[in-house]
Parts: structure tokens; C-alpha cells; sequence
């Protein structure tokens, strides 16, 4: 079917009084046409009428003996006819397609399972690839972007703590390697810092430092040692830091950055912007019970995938309120793509191939400020993915000690510590996929995982990567 074709669409309406007259109008008709319908026969409250509706984004109501009506069977939202129901009709849609009833999913994707089912697709040279749909009006999405706004603002990080768990802190007089084990052996990114002296969280130490720290000891030429991390302590390693990214003071000293934390009470659209502006992947929660918030306690680490769970189960029921979330990725600016198929946030999608080296790698997500890389073959299909958290894989064994990052390979790498994995069989916390056609509200569920940061969009079938999404996007999208 031509994608530029109107469709044949079924349009019902229950209305349980009835009604001598029922109408429909919609902007598939630019709201100036107004369509009869007719009662389905042995069902007097059931009306239908068949209309040629275009492919895209659509507002309807219902004219029931002179009352404007919506049906709150069916998504809706608040545009400048007040409420309406909504529709997202792609080009490919079955004629027995009855709007707002869900569309065909695709199954879950714990690993690498995609299949072309319920797809969406067109050619474009030799390339298959989503249609482009219509844009989601301004009205709607002020008004989604309003609700998320005011959820967000209205709830603290008090909401974001579990019943039960563990926080780690680390002494900043520590030395730098038994921090690399505690985070490998933890399972987690990043730490904040202790100084006992001052009574103080000061900062935090994650895998981006270690990733600094094995490049500058990789430059000299020769194989890492345990003793050279050794020698370090945390609070050595972050005045060093300083000076190699020239964060320095008039008269030459090294400049410490304030810890961007947060406290219980906080809501949830501050903590938010926090992340954002700061580029750092949780933020500390604390609480002091003095009035000079000395010697403060680490209640949480608060990150964006903890606040879109909050967000996507507040509005699981009531998804329909948010028209913005019916809406597939590919029709909105989300994301960063490869050229030519969709939407970009300005950033160059980045891939490696399994042979390119470890320091390659590291190199690109230093440089780009990029939390994670697709590894792809030669016809850019997805095999794995190489994450800034993968760094911590090299302490089992002390691997750090006998490698060279510039003669390990990705491949190499990712076998490292791994006891049972093979490589490019990726596990299902690594390497989380969508679709183009996903809708925004199927990735966000997906982002909300815990353990998932990103999805890499794939194409269906050949697992060709199209471009990622991250929690960031999602966030940047939603608070405009």
C-alpha cells in the first residue's frame, strides 16, 4: 500500500443512552467535515462509521444529539477543542485496525531475538527503514511535558529510597587500586568520597577515573603494574586529576570541584536537572541532623533509571494522559541515529569493531563523554556493546597488571573475567534493543529496568544498528 494512500479505518463509539444522532470529526477532515454514524446492528449503544483517514497523528471526538463527547475507553488528551481522542495510524495499518486499541507488539527481546513481525517499514535506496510519521502536535506535547513536570516537582527523593539495601562510601585516603577491587567486587560505577578530616562527602571516584588512570599509564609505553596504582591514594589521584585536565586556580593550584549531591527533600525535577547539567550518572542523597550539614549521612544514590521507574509507574494506568508516549522514537527528536534515518541530538553515533583495540575504545569514551559503544561486524550489525563500567572486568585477576591497551583487543577485553560468557553472545542486561517503531512509552519501560542505561536501536532482522537511546535523551525529551 502506498504510504501517501489513505486508509479505510472502522471508527466506533459506545455511548451507553444512545442517541438519535451521532457524528465524528476529527482533523483527518481538518474538523470541517462532520461524519454520521450509524448504530451497529442488535447493539443500539454501538455506532461505526468508515473513514479515509491519512497515515500519522490524528485528534477525533463525537457528536452525540448536539454534545460534544469523547470516549474514555480510548487514549485521549486536552488540544484547543478540548478533549479529544487520539490516534497513530502508520502507513502499513491493517483495515480492521480500530483506533486506540493497542497495537501489534513485538515479544520481549531478553537477548538478541528480533524477528520482522509488526514492523513498520519502508525502502529508502537499499536501506529498510521506519516510515516517517507526522510530528505530535505543539499542544500535546506542552501538555505531556507539563504533566511529567509537575509529577517530578511534586514528589522528593524521599520516594527514590528502597526498604532495604546498602550504600558504599570510600575513605578518599585509600588507595587507588583497593578502589578499583571495591567497585568490581560491588558491582557498581561510582563511590562517593569520605573525608574524615573534614567530616565531608567530597566527591565521588567512578570508572571514568580508572579509565584516565589506565590511559596515562598506558602512554609510557610499557605494561601496567600493581605497584603504580598502588602508590596512589584516592585524594592524590584527584589533585593529579586536576592538573592533567588543567582545572587550575590563578596562582596555579588544583581547582576541587563541589560535590553535586541532593538532600531527601528535594524533588525529584531538581535531581533530575542535576544529572543533566552535570553530566554524572547518580547524585548522593544526604542528610545531617546539625544545622552546618557536617558529618552528614549517604541515604542514596540517586539516578535517572530510579526516577523513571517512579514516573513509569505513576503513569502506568493512565498512559493515555501523556499523548507524547504513543508516539514511536523514530517520529520524535530522540536519540542519536546514524545519518540519514532519524532525529539526531547532535552527537555522532559511535561504533567499534571487535578487533580495534582496548585503548581505542577507552579513547572514544573519554573523548566523545559517552557512556557505552556498540561493537558491530562489518555490515554493522549489533554483536555486543562496550561500556565505561567494563573497566572494573580488568581487576579480576588483577588483569590490569599484564596487558598492554594498545594490543588488547575489544574481543580480548570483554573475555576478560567473564566465566561464563562467550563473547557475542551478549547477556541481556548488556546489550538491551528496540526498534524504531517501539513507542516511547515500550522504551521507557525498558530503560526503567534496573541495570539499563541505554537501548541500541536495531533494525529488524539483520540487527543492523540505527542509532542508541539513553535515560539522558528520555529526560531531555520530557523536560524540554
Amino acid at each position: 500500500m502506498d504510504a501517501s494512500r489513505d486508509v479505510l479505518i472502522p471508527m466506533r463509539f459506545v455511548w451507553p443512552s444512545g442517541g438519535s444522532s451521532v457524528f465524528l470529526c476529527g482533523s483527518f477532515n481538518r474538523w470541517s467535515e462532520l461524519v454520521r454514524m450509524t448504530p451497529v446492528e442488535g447493539c443500539p449503544t454501538v455506532f461505526q462509521a468508515i473513514c479515509s483517514i491519512p497515515p500519522g497523528f490524528h485528534q477525533y471526538k463525537f457528536c452525540v444529539d448536539g454534545d460534544w463527547r469523547h470516549d474514555e475507553h480510548q487514549p485521549f488528551a486536552t488540544s484547543e477543542y478540548g478533549i479529544v481522542n487520539t490516534i497513530f495510524l502508520a502507513a502499513a495499518a491493517e483495515p480492521n485496525m480500530v483506533p486506540g486499541s493497542p497495537s501489534p507488539q513485538l515479544p520481549a527481546i531478553p537477548t538478541m531475538d528480533l524477528d520482522n513481525e509488526g514492523s513498520l517499514q519502508v525502502q529508502r535506496g537499499d536501506q529498510t527503514l521506519p516510515d516517517t510519521v507526522s510530528r505530535i502536535p505543539d499542544a500535546d506535547l506542552a501538555v505531556s511535558r507539563h504533566r511529567v513536570s509537575a509529577f517530578l516537582a511534586t514528589h522528593t527523593a524521599y520516594e527514590l529510597l528502597p526498604e532495604s539495601g546498602k550504600v558504599i562510601a570510600l575513605d578518599i585516603e585509600l588507595p587507588v587500586k583497593q578502589a578499583f577491587h571495591i567497585l568490581h567486587e560491588q558491582g557498581i560505577p561510582t563511590a562517593p568520597l569520605w573525608d574524615f578530616c573534614r567530616g565531608q562527602f567530597v566527591g565521588v571516584i567512578s570508572v571514568v577515573d580508572f579509565i584516565l588512570i589506565l590511559r596515562e599509564l598506558g602512554n609510557r609505553g610499557s605494561s601496567l603494574t600493581e605497584e603504580e596504582l598502588e602508590t596512589h591514594s584516592i585524594a592524590a589521584w584527584k589533585e593529579g586529576k586536576a592538573y592533567l585536565q588543567r582545572q587550575l586556580d590563578g596562582q596555579g593550584r588544583a581547582i576541587t570541584k563541589p560535590l553535586v549531591h541532593a538532600g531527601p527533600y528535594d524533588n525529584l525535577k531538581e535531581i533530575c536537572l542535576k544529572i543533566l547539567q552535570n553530566n554524572v550518572a547518580t547524585v548522593p542523597i544526604l542528610h545531617s541532623a546539625s544545622e552546618d550539614g557536617s558529618f552528614p549521612q549517604l541515604l542514596h544514590m540517586a539516578s535517572l533509571s530510579g526516577i523513571l521507574k517512579c514516573l513509569c509507574r505513576y503513569f502506568r494506568h493512565c498512559s493515555s494522559s501523556l499523548p507524547v508516549l504513543q508516539l514511536p522514537i523514530f517520529a520524535i527528536q530522540i536519540g542519536t541515529w546514524v545519518p540519514n534515518i532519524g532525529e539526531s541530538n547532535s552527537r555522532q553515533l559511535l561504533m567499534l569493531r571487535p578487533s580495534d583495540s582496548l585503548s581505542v575504545a577507552l579513547n572514544l569514551l573519554i573523548e566523545a563523554q559517552v557512556s557505552s559503544i556498540p561493537i558491530v561486524d562489518n555490515n554493522d550489525s549489533l554483536l555486543d556493546i562496550y561500556s565505561r563500567s567494563d573497566i572494573t572486568a580488568l581487576a579480576k585477576d588483577k588483569a590490569y597488571t599484564h596487558m598492554n591497551l594498545n594490543e588488547i583487543t575489544i574481543h580480548q577485553a570483554l573475555a576478560l573475567g567473564q566465566d561464563s560468557y562467550t563473547p557475542y553472545e551478549p547477556r541481556s542486561q548488556r546489550c538491551q534493543m528496540c526498534l524504531p517503531s517501539d513507542s516511547l512509552h515500550k522504551v521507557m519501560e525498558r530503560l526503567a529496568n534496573p541495570g539499563t542505561r541505554r537501548l541500541i536501536i536495531v533494525e529488524a532482522g539483520s540487527k543492523r544498528v540505527e542509532g542508541i537511546v539513553t535515560l539522558g535523551d528520555v529526560f531531555k525529551f520530557l523536560l524540554g
